[in-house]
């Protein structure tokens, strides 16, 4: 099947799709597409940016706006679940794009940080067909019964394996129990994905999802083929003095840089923040607290509105706030350590080299961290290029003998 039509997608949605110059479905679409319309439940794996979020958006979109709007509203009939604020917000924007104006369909953005009395207030005005939202704040909506799912008809669990994490587990193992006791037995179609996920995330989702299919493709095929991994050595403690030379040196006379780093924890990545920002290069921070302050929504919003937008050049970044964002354009990602598990390096590489582009994974490490990339190396069976700076620029350093 190698159009959007023959997998079964309706007209009013393939129209929508072509205003973004998306004519070919990628490949985990094609896989993807005709089960959730057949109403099968999955767990399906792909590489960040091979359109995961197109792939049961199209479906679930489409079989409700083929069930009759004017039924006695019963809660949301497509509920979407994802761990971040930053990652629900830009779920609920793909699905308000692709509604066509001919089909009703309100949603919500129900998510922590944001006023509870006004999310109410939302819920019980509009009657959302669709509701986009973390564990956590869906959980307390239901319990309080300002959201029922009675009427649900396509559940997804976006970042499945990272709702699956030990401190996200008990609200998501929570909520579907929810789902489940306001289902009474309904059948609703279910589907979670993941760069990463694995049959042990469907044993943690438990009863909803024991009998779904898991469908994977080659996760490690755009690492090799279109994105470079570079490392860079520095001592830890002039680990950030080597990221603002690396900055200087990828600038050139056309054009700004545009880079997101990664830090593991939160409170290194407020300090490496503090000090780009006190050495006058243009950042803002995608995190939870900087210099032990809440950042809120509504601040994490401006910072990644105004890094899309090119209004700032670097974005610095924790795991968990990155995951499953879409940025347009983004060509070289930066990481401050790196992690023991692969599949948090996945993650990273997956915010460049999305779409057909290329892109560059850098590393800059001490001997430890450089050690556990080699090892990486090896596992994903990427190749990472070792690099230095002269005098201003990039190069790559003379074999040793």
């Amino acid at each position: 099947m190698n159009s959007f039509d023959e997998l079964g997608v309706h007209q009013s949605f393939i129209e929508k799709i072509n205003e973004r110059s998306i004519t070919q479905p990628t490949a985990i679409q094609k896989l993807v597409i005709p089960p959730l319309l057949a109403g099968k439940n999955l767990i399906f794996r792909s590489a960040t940016g091979t359109g995961k979020t197109f792939a049961y958006l199209l479906p679930a979109l489409q079989l409700q706006s083929a069930d009759e709007n004017d039924r006695h509203y019963q809660g949301p009939s497509i509920l979407i679940c994802a761990p971040t604020l930053e990652l629900c917000s830009q779920i609920k924007e793909e699905a308000d794009f692709l509604t066509p104006p001919a089909i009703r369909a309100p949603s919500a953005l129900l998510i922590g940080s944001v006023g509870l009395d006004r999310q109410i207030e939302n819920l019980k005005k509009t009657r959302p067909v669709l509701a986009v939202g973390n564990p956590g704040r869906l959980l307390v909506l239901a319990k309080m019964g300002k959201l029922k799912f009675t009427g649900l008809r396509f559940l997804v669990l976006d970042e499945a394996d990272r709702l699956t994490v030990p401190e996200c587990l008990d609200e998501t193992v929570e909520l579907l129990s929810v789902i489940e006791r306001h289902a009474k037995g309904s059948e609703f179609c279910r589907a979670a994905c993941s760069a990463t996920v694995n049959i042990k995330t469907r044993r943690k989702l438990g009863p909803l999802f024991e009998t779904a299919e898991i469908i994977e493709s080659d996760d490690h095929e755009i690492m090799r083929e279109r994105i470079e991994h570079w490392a860079l050595f520095s001592e830890s403690r002039k680990k950030v003095q080597a990221l603002r030379s690396l900055l200087a040196a990828l600038k050139t006379k056309k054009s700004r840089i545009r880079a997101l780093v990664f830090t593991s924890r939160g409170d290194e990545a407020g300090k490496v923040l503090s000090q780009l920002q006190y050495h006058h290069i243009s950042a803002a921070g995608l995190f939870s607290k900087i210099e032990g302050k809440p950042l809120g929504a509504a601040e994490r919003r401006a910072a990644l509105d105004a890094f899309r937008l090119g209004k700032i050049d670097v974005l610095v970044s924790t795991d968990l706030a990155a995951r499953g964002l879409d940025i347009p354009g983004l060509s070289r990602i930066i990481a401050l350590d790196v992690p023991e598990d692969k599949e948090i390096y996945i993650h990273r590489c997956g915010r460049t080299g999305r779409a057909g582009k290329r892109g560059v994974m850098i590393t800059i490490g001490d001997e430890v961290h450089l050690r556990r990339l080699a090892s990486l190396e090896k596992k994903l069976k990427i190749r990472v290029q070792p690099k230095e700076l002269y005098y201003g620029k990039i190069c790559t350093p003379p074999p040793v003998e």
